[in-house]
């Protein structure tokens, strides 16, 4: 059998994690406090936000898992007294076979946060340079900066795209990781997968990319996009991270993967946690990439639910910015902490204000009955004001 420390074993990392971890460049400081504490108080986020308000500020699916996974995981509590190696195993090679490569090419994460970290502390440190679009998923700047390397911000153009040219040139000069969200987050915007071969062509010999397909499956109706793990390219600089959070309904369960090159994934996986996955997001997370027809049919639903947002927003005089994901971003007129204290008055959670974009909101979409009840709260926003 091939058990996970036999796995890591045979890639000559198993005693390396450990002293890895000890050296980790990570401090406790580098976490991120929680979302829900965040807008209620922490002591509250458990109680009254999950019971009372509802949550369109994470981008979470507001559906839940689909129905197989729900059960697989109802059914792995019975095996919460073992280790996952079993699983463990059962769920590499389900990514491998999915994604027609090998097993040795798949590193695993708690989320697809700790792939940006482990991508972070393999690839970056002092006299490296991690460059990012802005504004952009920002954890993987928290990481970058706890290991002593420079961080170039590059803002989004105006159709809201990844500058994939400013990119380059910041590249030239010195050893650098490039950070790609596509979609991006908070922007819910594309960046065309033609650029995105140009861009990675003329990549420096010295310089890597990560690639987040965090919001992958809320794009591929789009004749723009197409992933790097359906349509790999031929770079070894490459690496792919996606997640469990968003189109199966896990964010609760941390679970994300990466891939790339075998010899990438084994610098990776020595910075990564040891047995970070767990019995119940391993046997989910298996039923989810098995259960391909309700995964499209969550995808349908989101489209359904993503172009009602639009319309609603456009009887209102409003123009989001285009979305290929489960939200979407849009200028408010007015600054974004008013209207996300409007919405907390009123038991609603939206996204916060990110930087250089005071006047946006970004929302989740949420159930039918949700968004209905976002509207009527939108529509008093004036008066509040």
């Amino acid at each position: 059998m091939l058990t996970r420390r036999s796995f890591l074993q045979s890639l000559g990392v198993g005693a390396a994690a450990g002293a890895a971890l000890a050296t980790s460049p990570f401090p406790l400081g580098a976490f991120e406090p929680s979302r829900h504490g965040q807008a209620v108080g922490a002591k509250t986020a458990l109680g009254a936000t999950r019971a009372n308000a509802i949550l369109l500020n994470s981008n979470e699916n507001a559906y839940g898992p689909l129905p197989k996974t729900m059960a697989a995981m109802q059914e792995a509590i019975g095996w919460a007294n073992r280790y996952p190696d079993f699983d463990y195993d059962a769920l590499i090679w389900t990514i491998s076979d999915l994604h027609k490569i090998k097993p040795q090419q798949v590193v695993t994460g708690c989320g697809s946060t700790e792939i940006l970290r482990v991508a972070v502390a393999a690839f970056l440190g002092p006299g490296k340079k991690l460059i990012v679009p802005t504004p952009t998923f920002e954890a993987v700047g928290e990481y970058a900066a706890a290991t002593g390397a420079e961080i170039e911000k590059i803002p989004l153009t105006s159709s809201y795209a990844h500058d994939l040219d400013a990119m380059l040139a910041k590249a030239a000069s010195m050893p650098s990781l490039i950070y790609i969200c596509n979609p991006n987050n908070p922007t819910a915007s594309l960046t065309p997968r033609k650029d995105l071969d140009g861009f990675v062509s003329q990549l420096p010999a010295n310089s890597y990319v990560l690639i987040d397909e965090a919001y992958h499956h809320f794009a591929t109706d789009s004749s723009d996009y197409a992933s790097f793990l359906d349509r790999p390219v031929d770079n070894s600089r490459v690496i792919v991270a996606r997640t469990f959070s968003k189109i199966y309904g896990m964010a609760g369960m941390r679970l994300g993967y990466g891939v790339s090159t075998i010899e990438n994934t084994q610098r990776m996986r020595s910075f990564q946690t040891q047995d970070n996955v767990n019995m119940v997001a391993a046997q989910a997370a298996v039923a989810a990439l098995q259960d391909t027809a309700e995964m499209q049919t969550a995808t349908r639903r989101n489209a359904a639910d993503r172009q009602e947002f639009f319309t609603q927003a456009g009887k209102r005089g409003l123009k989001p910015i285009p979305s290929f994901a489960n939200f979407a971003m849009m200028d408010a007129g007015r600054p974004a902490t008013q209207v996300m204290t409007h919405f907390k008055q009123n038991g609603i959670l939206i996204g916060r204000r990110f930087p250089g974009m005071d006047n946006f909101v970004r929302i989740s979409f949420g159930k039918p009955a949700e968004m209905q009840k976002f509207w009527a709260v939108w529509d008093r926003l004036g008066a509040s004001s």
